[in-house]
This record gives structure tokens, sequence and C-alpha cells, in this order.
């Protein structure tokens, strides 16, 4: 990604400034030393480094964090200054056509509102939308993904420290994922949002205010410090989340029609793989991209609708309770616990703990 902003002079607000995981209750502190067991056990404990109260203090303060592991190998991006640039580029060297709703998938023929295009392979990369493509439906849900946005507020970083443009995770499974700006504004997000319903995309993905106001609590809750930073803008849209959490690609049987969906949230930067992944598939070149498991495992199935909505729903209703009752201190209900290790006990690790 550097190396292509730097080509075509994109200015995407690239920030290297690595990743941190933090928990804000104790039972979040699982996911940071699974991050650093993972990492010794691959040979590079270099890759997730355990920080000390005082080392997470040096780059983020907050008196909610207990624990925090630190990845170097990270960025953040302004997603919208990315999606401009490439399209830029790509326009260079194809033609584009936008805003043309597509109606019928077929084998060398994609029919639209507008008229048909012909060609010898077919590339489905359409995030959230997949999931109400026939050949995937059964792997992917839609989930509501929602952010808020702080005014600038740069006096309020350096008073705990959040200078050197870290991201930031929680240990949650709706986790709160949070950045800094170029401008000094902090921006928040909640996973927490609506799950779909066959493959629906609707104005619950878009206008979710529930979902909203636990970004914002989510912010005030992990921060206290900006407990008065005021929120100017906030937005929402839908996430294609796979059932076991990774990206997938491949080919619809008997066809020339390939795909790639799941990314389950992360799709920034797995999707500059994914393209290399796609472009093998429609060369037919058989590589180490394309013996990955990314295109070669079977991805599980999950249930259909309407028990694939209504199964999903009592799981994120139980995952919230959880995770609202830790936060609070209280010990989760037993009927909140079990429901929420339901996918687990089916071997699904989507909306699990």
């Amino acid at each position: 990604m550097r190396a292509f902003c730097e080509a075509h002079g994109v200015d995407a607000w690239l920030r290297e400034g690595g990743m941190l995981r933090v928990s804000a209750t104790p039972g979040q502190d699982a996911s940071v030393e699974r991050d650093v067991e993972v990492a010794r056990a691959l040979g590079v404990p270099e890759e997730a480094v355990q920080l000390s109260d005082e080392e997470l203090a040096q780059r983020i303060r907050s008196s909610r964090f207990r624990k925090g592991v630190f990845h170097r190998d990270c960025a953040t991006v302004q997603p919208a200054r990315l999606v401009r640039g490439l399209r830029r580029v790509a326009a260079e060297h194809i033609r584009l056509y936008e805003h043309s709703r597509v109606k019928m998938i077929e084998d060398g023929r994609v029919e639209t509102g507008r008229g048909s295009v012909r060609a010898k392979d077919v590339v489905v990369a359409v995030n959230a939308a997949a999931a109400g493509w026939k050949p995937l439906q059964r792997q992917l849900t839609v989930f509501g993904s929602y952010v808020v946005l702080t005014e600038p507020v740069p006096e309020l970083l350096e008073r705990i420290n959040w200078t050197g443009g870290e991201a930031v995770i929680d240990g949650r499974m709706f986790l709160h994922y949070f950045r800094t700006t170029n401008d000094g504004r902090v921006l928040m997000g909640s996973g927490s949002g609506p799950i779909g319903f066959a493959g629906r995309i609707d104005e619950r993905f878009t206008r979710d205010r529930p979902t909203v106001e636990r970004a914002e609590q989510g912010l005030r809750y992990l921060l206290p410090e900006l407990a008065d930073a005021r929120i100017t803008h906030a937005w929402g849209g839908p996430i294609d989340v796979s059932s076991d959490h990774l990206p997938f690609f491949g080919t619809v049987p008997g066809k020339r029609i390939h795909y790639g969906a799941g990314y389950s949230g992360h799709g920034v930067g797995p999707s500059w793989l994914g393209g290399q992944i796609l472009a093998r598939l429609v060369l037919g070149v058989d590589d180490e991209l394309t013996r990955l498991p990314f295109v070669t495992r079977r991805v599980p199935k999950l249930p259909p609708e309407p028990i694939k909505r209504l199964g999903g729903g009592l799981v994120r209703a139980s995952i919230l309770a959880c995770e609202e009752a830790e936060e609070a201190g209280r010990r989760p209900s037993l009927a909140a616990r079990a429901g929420a290790a339901l996918p687990r006990v089916l071997g699904l690790r989507i909306g699990t703990r």
C-alpha cells in the first residue's frame, strides 16, 4: 500500500504507527495473552510484544486499560481517500461503469439495469452484497459497524500520550476499534450493529441509532479523558462476515465466475492479497497464492434462513449482554454465557467468545 501511494501520488493519510490490543475487563485479558502466545509459537515474538503498565501508558494512557500488546506491523489509512486514489489510477487503464445495479450473474455474462456485459471470466467482489448471492449465502452473514468522530482535540491526545498514530482495538467480540486522524480527531467504532436477513442491505446498516450510541459510550468508557470531546459525525455500513471470520476466495464449480468475500471487517489490508489471488484465478495460475488456505479450505456453512438470522440475533444479544455485564463489573447470567458459547459448540467462529 505504501508503494502504491508513493508511485501514484495518492495521499491516503497512510500512517505506520502499529496497533495496540488492550483489555478493559478481566474477560478480555485472554485476547492480549493469546496474541503474544501465537506470535511466540510462530517464531516471531517481536510481532506481538506485551507491554508493561508503564509502556502502555507511554503510548496511550487510560484508567480502563488492564493489559496491552503492541503489533508493530500495522498502519492506518483514510479509506475514502485510498478508494478515490485507486479509482483514479484504475480509470487510467480500464473503463469503469458505476451506479449499474446488477440483476443477474451468469457464466460469461452480467446483466444490469442499463445493459449487459459479456466476458470470458466474471469476478464477484462486492463485499457485503455477496451475502445475498446464492453461491455464497450460506458462508456469509451481514453485520453493521458504526463509528463516531470527535471534534479536533490535539491537546487531549497529548494529555493521554496518544500521539504516535497507533490504531487500537479492545478484546471484545463486538470490538471497539479506535484511531486518531491527521487533524487531531478521534474515531471510535463499534462492531455491534444489527444482523442482516437473507443478504438484504437496508437502512439498519446506515441509520441504527443504538449502535451509534454504543460507539459513543465506548469512547467515553475506554477513554475517560475524552469524556468532554464533542461528537461531530457518525456513520455506519455493512460488513460481510464469514462463518470462520476469515476471507475466502474461489471459483463457482463448473463456471468461470470467481469470488472473494468474508473480510469480516478487515478488508483494507487483506484485499491487497485478495486482488492478487483473484487475478491468478482468472488467469488459471497455480502457485503459492492460489494454494493458500484462503482458497483451499472448506468454509463452514451457516444455517439457512430464517434460522441464521434468528440464531445470529440470539448469539449477538447474548454476547452484548456478557460484555456489558463485564464492563459493569458483574458476572454475566448463565443464559447469556450459554448463548455466547453456542457458535463454538457448533464449530463456528462467527460471533464467539
